[in-house]
C-alpha cells in the first residue's frame, strides 16, 4: 500500500512542478484531489466529498481556495434549483489541458525509468475491477492478531 501511496505522490509532485513551471500558482495536493474528482465527473461538493473520504466543510475550504486563483466556480445545478455543482473556468480549463500534457510527460519518463512493459503491467492491474472495500466486526480483527 505504501509504494502504491509513494507512487501517487510521485506523480502529484512531478504534476505540481510542472504546473509551477508552465507559470500556474501553486497548487495544494487537496485542490489536485478535487481537481481529479471534477475530472471524473464528481461535480456536487457532496459527491466530492464522499469521492475523496473528507468532510464537505473540508471540500468547500478547498473549493473556495480554488475559486480565489479562479480555477473553478459553483453554479446553480441544473437538476437541483437548491443546488450547487462545480464547473472549471477558463483558466481551470487551460490549467488542465497542461496538467494533461504532465501526466502524458511523467507517464513517459515513467515507462524509461522501470520499463514500457512494467507500466501496462502496473496500469493493467490497478485498472482491474477491486470490489468493494471490505469491511470487519470487532471478532474478525481478534482473529488476526
Amino acid at each position: 500500500m505504501l509504494s502504491l501511496l509513494n507512487g501517487f505522490y510521485w506523480f502529484d509532485e512531478g504534476l505540481q512542478n510542472y504546473l509551477r513551471a508552465c507559470g500556474w500558482p501553486a497548487v495544494s495536493r487537496p485542490q489536485s484531489m478535487v481537481m481529479a474528482s471534477i475530472i471524473s465527473g464528481h461535480v456536487s461538493p457532496s459527491d466530492i466529498a464522499r469521492r475523496l473520504g473528507i468532510s464537505r466543510q473540508a471540500v468547500h475550504t478547498t473549493l473556495k481556495s480554488m475559486i480565489a486563483i479562479n480555477m473553478i466556480s459553483l453554479v446553480d445545478d441544473p437538476k437541483s434549483g437548491r443546488s450547487k455543482i462545480v464547473q472549471l473556468t477558463e483558466t481551470g480549463a487551460a490549467m488542465r489541458q497542461d496538467a494533461q500534457q504532465a501526466l502524458k510527460i511523467l507517464s513517459e519518463a515513467l515507462i524509461e525509468r522501470i520499463g514500457e512493459r512494467a507500466v501496462k503491467i502496473l496500469k493493467d492491474q490497478l485498472s482491474q475491477e477491486w470490489g468493494a472495500p471490505l469491511t470487519f466486526s470487532e471478532e474478525d480483527t481478534k482473529n488476526y492478531r
